[in-house]
């Protein structure tokens, strides 16, 4: 066994807490070097006379990369606490493997050899909503999807969808438009809505805040805002707004009085600022975001900064009843600022779903003490190379996803932010070269992905456009003009994920195959009553695969077509068409 492939640590992906009674256990061994591994285990104070009594588990190979793979263990302690190691078989050599490292045979005269789990305290537990796990989102560009109240149009207002977007054209998209075209979620199955900021700003976008307290006035008032979440509470859809704390708009007030009074400023500690006079050009001489002057960096530390953003944080939630934050460009931002953010959202509100947008490892924020989740770009990168830009293999694509999988606990991947195309990005259908079939299977394997999905408005009626910001077009409501077979086809996946439990985040996920030389990918969603495996193709031949297992006195139904399918006691027959997929469900 190569022993420095052999790893575990007792916190974070590695031992955890999944609920309040039950601890999960990984380790990681080289790929295809260990066929078999225990877990021993027991609790510290269970002695006899002379020995410790320990109990051994059988392990069970969780995930595997290229390099890796990763076993995992379920233990619900009777004591909530533990001393755990692991017992190590090859065909020639047994390892036990502790904290103090490597033995031949497993000590038992003394716990301290052993990885620690102290208490498994209900309060370390790491939560995020359960309503989150059922969520399907909706990400909406409030300015282009729909101009509801003309009354309410800033001035040079353009007629709606007259030109291209530009980064400074308005076309007047307000709160009424989405209120108007609710049902067209509805009809769709999203039960979610996350909002880009409402919040009063310069621009379009309103990433550069002017008064977080205020609606943009082209957006309409708080009666109206406080209408569209009732109503969209009323059917059955939550409602995200998107915060942004690292930085404020060049506009806000604060910012203001810095500029007019320099270091005479009460606000000149609010902003990162490295020396007066101040300066915006041609680089800004205080801290901002990405350089830009017109983007000043918050000095969350600063006690006023911090009241004032908490305020805002709660006072959202206390007068509209909204059910989460989306925080921009989170990872800039203290951590500090991020425990007192998740105590004062979760004081008021405890199932409020905190998103932090962070592109990287993002296991220092998902700790259980900030955030529920981030957005999961891994798994967007990943998904367009597969499938969208074909860049890379299935088998490739495997590897990076058990990458994301073991980096993280499981309780956390349940409610990963899974997104294919955001304001921040071109969009799927241009991604895939208008290849319609590229981009419903880049669906298939979003929907039925570990986690919660997003869908950026427009997407689902085929609209195209690249990076910012063409990807900001206005939303095309003229149902001639929009593609009704691919909003049928993700409405039909969508309804998928809603009534099969283990396409959705009720099914252990695995993958089954990622073949290289034919691309194809197969991978399973499993649980008590049923597996559902789910195979795409996206070359340009068909392929046969035999997946290998115990099928006796089951049976398998195509999910997609209706149809019953072929299975033997030890096989299912999948034949994968070129540029295609299959979901199979085998249930008793």
């Amino acid at each position: 066994m190569l022993k420095e492939a052999i790893y575990h640590r007792p916190k974070n992906n590695f031992a955890y807490a999944y609920n309040e009674q039950t601890l999960h256990i990984r380790l990681r061994t080289k790929k295809a070097d260990v066929p078999y591994v225990n877990l021993i285990y027991g609790d510290p104070y269970d002695w006899d006379e002379t020995d410790w009594q320990a109990q051994r588990k059988p392990m069970e190979l969780e995930i595997t990369d290229n390099l890796f793979d990763y076993w995992i263990a379920e233990i619900a302690p009777p004591y909530r606490r533990l001393r755990y190691g692991f017992e190590l078989f090859s065909e020639n050599e047994t390892l036990v493997y502790t904290e103090k490292g490597f033995f031949n045979e497993a000590p038992i005269d003394d716990t301290g050899y052993y990885f620690c789990f102290p208490y498994l305290n209900e309060a370390d537990v790491f939560k995020a909503p359960d309503w989150v796990k059922n969520t399907i989102w909706y990400q909406i560009f409030p300015e282009r999807f729909a101009n509801g109240n003309t009354n309410l149009n800033p001035h040079g207002t353009l007629p709606w969808a007259s030109t291209e977007p530009t980064r400074t054209n308005f076309f007047g998209g307000d709160f009424q438009g989405i209120i108007n075209h609710l049902d067209h979620l509805v009809d769709l199955g999203i039960n979610g809505i996350y909002l880009t900021p409402i919040f009063k700003a310069y621009s379009n976008h309103k990433y550069d805040t002017i008064d977080y307290m205020e609606i943009d006035p082209q957006f309409g008032d708080k009666n109206t805002f406080k209408k569209l979440v009732q109503k969209c509470h009323d059917k059955g859809i939550r409602v995200m707004l998107d915060a942004v704390f690292n930085h404020s708009g060049y506009y806000f007030p604060p910012f203001q009085d810095v500029l007019e009074k320099d270091e005479a400023s009460t606000y000149k500690d609010w902003f990162h600022i490295r020396e007066f006079p101040i300066k915006t050009e041609p680089k800004p001489n205080f801290d901002s975001f990405a350089f830009t002057s017109h983007m000043p960096k918050l000095n969350t530390k600063n006690p006023e900064v911090k009241a004032y953003l908490l305020d805002v944080a709660t006072y959202w939630i206390k007068e509209f009843d909204i059910d989460g934050w989306r925080l921009d460009v989170a990872n800039e931002v203290d951590h500090q600022f991020w425990r007192d953010f998740r105590t004062a959202v979760k004081t008021v509100k405890p199932d409020a779903y905190i998103l932090g947008e962070i592109w990287h490892d993002s296991m220092p924020w998902l700790q259980g003490d900030q955030f529920d989740a981030v957005m999961n770009y891994p798994f967007t990168m990943a998904s367009l190379d597969y499938l969208a830009d074909q860049k890379i293999t299935a088998k490739q694509f495997a590897n990076q996803m058990v990458n994301v999988l073991s980096s993280y606990p499981k309780n956390v991947n349940e409610v990963a932010f899974n997104l294919l195309g955001s304001h921040d990005t071109a969009r799927v259908l241009t991604l895939c070269e208008n290849d319609k079939q590229r981009a419903k299977l880049l669906y298939v394997l979003q929907l039925s992905f570990m986690g919660t999905p997003c869908i950026y408005y427009g997407d689902e009626i085929g609209m195209t456009g690249g990076n910012d910001p063409a990807c900001r077009k206005c939303m095309v409501w003229d149902k001639a003009a929009q593609d009704l077979d691919l909003k049928s086809f993700i409405k039909k996946i969508i309804l998928l994920r809603k009534t099969e439990a283990a396409f959705g985040n009720y099914g252990e996920f695995s993958f089954v195959e990622a073949n290289e030389d034919t691309n194809h990918l197969i991978y399973s969603k499993k649980n008590t009553d049923d597996t559902i495996f789910i195979g795409i193709n996206p070359s340009d031949r068909s392929v046969q695969m035999t997946v290998d297992g115990s099928f006796q006195h089951k049976q398998a139904k195509n999910l997609w077509t209706g149809y019953e399918m072929e299975l033997k006691a030890d096989s299912l027959i999948m034949k994968l068409e070129a540029n295609s997929f299959l979901i199979v469900k085998v249930s008793d």
